[in-house]
């Protein structure tokens, strides 16, 4: 079944989320106004390490996305572009908060439409609440015990504690 047969909009929202943020959500919510299914890719990077595990990653963003039908999430490891085929999907959803985004997402998608002409992919800008969130900045500031409370979900930031229990970051 491919996205030209069922005349579906399915982008793929690909990313490491590791967590998810708030400006994470933000996007898949926009997004979810403009294609009919959005599957959040949560990738695999040898190059990362990474606070949780893909299946803890996928875990979390299924719990906060339980009551939207219109959301999947899956994991690969793999070119993008052979899931996206193997999806049927042919739009890939990224977010970006900066001009310091836009240099590394203009060359991934410039890149992904040299592998297949048959690729889009769409950008939406941050929501001014999360311009200034990252996953990375998270981790640290909760490394550190400041408060994320806000910037993630209500599950990320209960898993942030318990990986993270020494630390007074619970204000």
């Amino acid at each position: 079944m491919t996205q030209e047969k069922t005349g579906s909009k399915i982008a793929i929202y690909p990313g490491s989320f590791d967590p998810i943020t708030n400006g994470h959500v933000d996007i898949i919510k926009r997004g979810s106004r403009i294609f009919d299914k959005i599957i959040v890719l949560v990738a695999y990077n040898p190059r990362k390490s990474f606070l949780f595990s893909v299946e803890e990653r996928c875990q979390l963003i299924r719990e906060i996305f339980k009551d939207c039908g219109c959301i999947q999430v899956d994991s690969h490891d793999g070119l993008l572009i052979d899931y996206l085929q193997k999806s049927g999907a042919s739009t890939i959803l990224r977010g970006m908060r900066a001009l310091s985004d836009f240099e590394y997402e203009f060359q991934m998608a410039l890149m992904n439409r040299r592998q297949t002409k048959n690729i889009e992919t769409v950008f939406l800008m941050s929501g001014f609440r999360w311009f200034f969130t990252s996953s990375n900045i998270i981790k640290e500031v909760a490394s550190l015990g400041g408060t994320v409370r806000g910037l993630v979900p209500d599950n990320v930031y209960q898993r942030l504690l318990e990986k993270y229990p020494n630390k007074n970051n619970r204000r």
